[in-house]
């Protein structure tokens, strides 16, 4: 087991590549009573053409990911909710683009609740009956989020941004591509991506890490794995430019919704370049949009945004791309005073004093972070599967530059790239903004 000490930020993490191919890290926090532990695939949404050793090229429906998650809590037993719950745990899962991850926090039985994860996790029981079960499960499901405005424009934003990468395509699928998934294809996907080796088991809190690991290294000798050789994912190669400039939907809603963003050129980015890009671009994008800056407190002035509005990122080595917006009276004129002001950013660059707040105020906030357990669980595993460290992040805020901070906001606001998307109200509630 090795022991990684991060003088910077003081922690300690404990590592070790198991037999199987199963990375586990343990992250003791001395004094603290919950533990989390996180259990996770690099396996997502975004993964549905693949191959892996001698396997045939496959090309799978879309949803497969996460109607996967779903169906690994049922056991031969019953649902293994009800055992975490026993043990006095609190148990979840989810599937994003690009991973998908069990969990659990507890106070008291760890050891029970650790073998428990392990366990269900990598024992699948699929069946005829219950897979065809759990499709008019994940239908109404589906059918529930095509009724909500914020899923609906989140969603539509990406989509009118992305035309041939699956990043476009919603994460549960859609009703005629669930009905296509059958217990073959779920053991094939789970086959694949659920190998120990594409694996990654994190437990940080309260923990005895020398007892934890050897539970995990007794667990894991119990159940023998075949290597399947290295997992290859095929993406179609995606245009420049977005698929639509616009995409408009009615709802009922109040208020129009309006989120737009900027689809990144990718290039093939290194995992260190990546961390560079993504801590670059966050800074930048708080430095021009956030809570402390002059453009938001000047829409907020004039009433054209509420305290809904924000911004996000998201990239890795084949997409990235920026979210911003919320409610507004007047989608258009938002989007016209944000385009203003990105504007002038590139022609003066950003504020030198205001950069320098905003990079104080993001390192304090990580700092504030590794105080708490299940933010570090939750995000751990995101930056090991892209080959970053969560624990490296001090250094890459600590030694960004404004210099830095301006060529990425020359490089990511491209007009070209620019797609808006809008949840209006029905047409009984009120006009179209012009």
């Amino acid at each position: 087991m090795q022991k990684l000490h991060y003088p910077g930020v003081e922690e300690t993490l404990y590592y070790e590549q198991l037999p199987n191919g199963l990375s586990v890290y343990l992250l003791p926090k001395e004094g603290f009573q919950k533990t989390y532990a996180t259990f996770s695939t690099r396996y997502g949404s975004v993964d549905n053409h693949f191959r892996s050793g001698s396997q045939p090229l496959t090309r799978v429906p879309d949803g497969i990911a996460h109607f996967l998650e779903h169906k690994m809590f049922e056991e031969p037993t019953g649902d293994i909710f009800a055992t975490f719950a026993s043990q006095g745990a609190s148990a979840n899962a989810f599937t994003s683009f690009d991973r998908t991850v069990y969990l659990f926090s507890a106070t008291e039985q760890i050891e029970a609740n650790l073998t428990t994860l392990l366990d269900f996790v990598q024992h699948p029981y699929f069946t005829d009956q219950n897979v065809d079960k759990e499709k008019g499960i994940i239908a109404q499901e589906i059918n529930m989020y095509s009724d909500n405005p914020d899923w609906r424009v989140y969603y539509g934003l990406i989509e009118a941004m992305y035309q041939k990468h699956p990043v476009h395509i919603d994460i549960a699928g859609t009703v005629e591509s669930i009905y296509k998934i059958d217990k073959e294809l779920l053991y094939l996907c789970y086959n694949t991506f659920y190998h120990p080796s594409n694996m990654l088991l994190f437990v940080v809190g309260g923990i005895d890490s020398d007892r934890i690991m050897e539970l995990i290294r007794s667990n894991q000798a119990a159940k023998p794995v075949e290597d399947i050789g290295e997992i290859e994912r095929f993406f179609d190669p995606e245009p420049q430019g977005v698929r639509e400039p616009l995409k408009s939907i009615r709802l009922q809603v109040s208020l129009p919704k309006c989120l737009f963003g900027f689809k990144e050129k990718t290039n093939g980015l290194g995992s260190a370049e990546l961390l560079v890009r993504d801590v670059t671009t966050k800074l930048m994008l708080e430095t021009l949009l956030g809570s402390s800056s002059p453009l938001y407190q000047s829409l907020y002035d004039d009433n054209l945004i509420s305290d809904s509005f924000g911004y996000e990122y998201n990239c890795s080595t084949d997409y990235g791309f920026s979210i911003i917006g919320g409610d507004t009276s007047d989608p258009d004129r938002l989007v016209e005073r944000v385009k203003e002001a990105i504007g002038d950013a590139l022609q003066s660059g950003l504020d030198a004093a205001a950069f320098e707040r905003t990079k104080k105020k993001r390192i304090g906030s990580y700092l504030r972070m590794l105080n708490s357990p299940e933010a570090i669980a939750g995000e751990f595993t995101r930056y090991k599967f892209r080959g970053q460290d969560l624990f490296e992040l001090l250094p890459a805020y600590e030694s960004l530059t404004l210099e830095q901070a301006n060529a990425r906001l020359r490089e990511h606001f491209d007009l070209s790239q620019l797609a808006v998307s809008l949840v209006l109200p029905t047409a009984e509630q009120g006009a179209e903004p012009s």
